[in-house]
């Protein structure tokens, strides 16, 4: 299916630019738009090229157009998650503004530290360092079989100027980075040396649902329809909401989803009421959220609904694990712990109706900032599928050692001790020592067997005493 996209620059955008995309929609005669794996909006009926007076300042890429490669950033991920201490949000935006052209390239601009975003998915990949305003820069062109590390940091105010002159070098096939270097020449930079490599320490996958805490008289809140079909009167109706709220941006994650930042502690009932009227459930398990779909493909959304139901009724913890389903692409970049991959029908028997066969692969040391992916199983009917992922479950908790990962051109791994992390029951809610907790005023580093007595779950109020052990800590 050839679907119309919607460009939005690091997966932000204000409520009044989405409130002009939803009326552009309805003017269409459609009931809901889609969002994409790059932090990009789809409308998955297609578009009629019909209201181009309308459309403006965005950048719509149409079904017979090529381009329209979006940048990735994780400003979504910014206060509400583990994040890198001078990497702010402003930041983010001023960064985002240098780029005044469309790329040509995927761009991915994200902080290490989190978990939501993917890290090496793009073409150049700008990854913030232990220096601040020094981003490590790695690059993989389409034709590139690796990914190779930029030899110096890049200042956070060059990181445009530094893009767009890779793009000019494209023209003389640059096949290595020091060619792109060389070819660079004596381009006015505030480049750094690198000291030490890039260190990614593993965290668990995020709960991103729902109404959450943010500092003390804020709430962020994320959203997720089960079949990336939003329905867009309800967007219309929530726009109204953040203008009516002071918020001025919304966060389009690589997850089918979005959120919202900034809602007032005073005005918390409102968005609750609201929500409810709407009839709009947050809370999902953890198990339905950490998967990866192809939009607008039925096979997909139907094999998952299969493959959740039956873990679920199985019990099987998947905490940490990301899910991916793809067709057969040996050449795609994935970015998730486990791939189901779909294969192909074969040409000569494709008037015979047969099973559809699928692939499982997992990611080195089930962390996909690895970019290395291990083929588990291969040519496994569909109903042989729950079990193998069960079997990956355990694997991975088996093999859980809290990791931390340096990247230079080669990855190598270094042992850290593990963490202490346990987990509310009622809603996945995660309790890390390593980062206390700031909305009750736990101090970092304070273990879960020296709280309070009296300390809950800041998301659900479930008591202390409730939680579940996930990883103890190792002296």
């Amino acid at each position: 299916m050839e679907l119309t996209r919607l460009i939005v620059k690091g997966g932000v955008i204000s409520p009044g630019e989405l409130r002009e995309i939803v009326n552009m929609a309805l003017e269409q005669g459609l009931e809901a738009i889609s969002f994409g794996s790059r932090q990009d909006i789809i409308f998955p009926k297609g578009f009629k090229n019909n209201t181009l007076e309308k459309i403006g300042k965005h950048h719509f890429v149409l079904p017979n157009e090529k381009s329209g490669n979006n940048i990735v950033s994780s400003y979504v991920s910014t206060d509400i998650f583990p994040n890198t201490p001078w990497l702010t949000g402003n930041k983010f935006l001023y960064i985002l503004e240098q780029f005044k052209e469309q790329p040509k390239l995927k761009v991915n601009i994200t902080d290490p530290k989190q978990q939501l975003v993917p890290l090496f998915t793009g073409h150049i990949n700008f990854i913030a360092s232990h220096h601040e305003d020094y981003w490590f820069l790695y690059v993989r062109l389409p034709k590139w079989d690796k990914m190779e590390l930029f030899p110096v940091l890049i200042y956070s105010w060059d990181i445009g100027k530094i893009y767009y002159e890779i793009e000019k070098t494209l023209q003389e096939e640059p096949n290595t980075v020091d060619m792109i270097f060389q070819l660079m020449g004596d381009l006015d930079t505030n480049n750094r040396t690198i000291d030490q490599p890039l260190n990614i320490p593993f965290y668990p996958f995020p709960y991103y649902e729902g109404m959450n805490k943010l500092g003390i008289d804020q709430y962020w809140l994320g959203l997720y329809w089960r079949n990336n079909l939003y329905d867009l009167e309800f967007l219309k109706e929530m726009c109204d909401l953040c203008f009516d709220c002071k918020i001025g941006k919304i966060c389009i994650t690589p997850w089918k989803s979005f959120i919202v930042k900034g809602i007032p502690k005073d005005r918390k009932l409102d968005w609750e009421k609201f929500l409810g009227k709407k009839g709009i459930n947050v809370r999902h398990s953890l198990l339905e959220l950490n998967w990866h779909l192809p939009v607008a493909t039925e096979w997909a959304l139907n094999l998952k609904t299969f493959l959740v139901r039956t873990l679920d009724q199985f019990d099987i913890s998947t905490y940490g694990l990301t899910f991916g389903l793809s067709d057969y692409n040996r050449d795609g970049h994935y970015f998730t712990s486990v791939v189901i991959e779909k294969n192909e029908s074969p040409k000569d028997l494709e008037s015979i109706k047969i099973r559809d066969t699928f692939n499982i692969l997992h990611a080195k040391n089930f962390d996909p900032n690895t970019r290395e992916y291990i083929v588990h199983a291969q040519d496994v009917d569909k109903l042989e599928l729950p079990n193998i992922l069960i079997e990956l479950s355990k694997k991975y908790f088996g093999e859980l050692g809290n990791s931390v990962l340096e990247f230079q051109n080669t990855s190598t791994k270094k042992e850290t001790k593990a963490q202490d992390i346990h987990q509310c029951p009622d809603c996945l809610t995660v309790y890390n020592s390593e980062y206390g907790d700031v909305t009750q005023g736990i101090e970092k580093g304070t273990l879960f067997e020296h709280l309070p007595k009296d300390y809950c779950c800041p998301l659900c109020e479930t008591s202390k005493n409730n939680f579940i052990t996930l990883t103890e800590t190792t002296v």
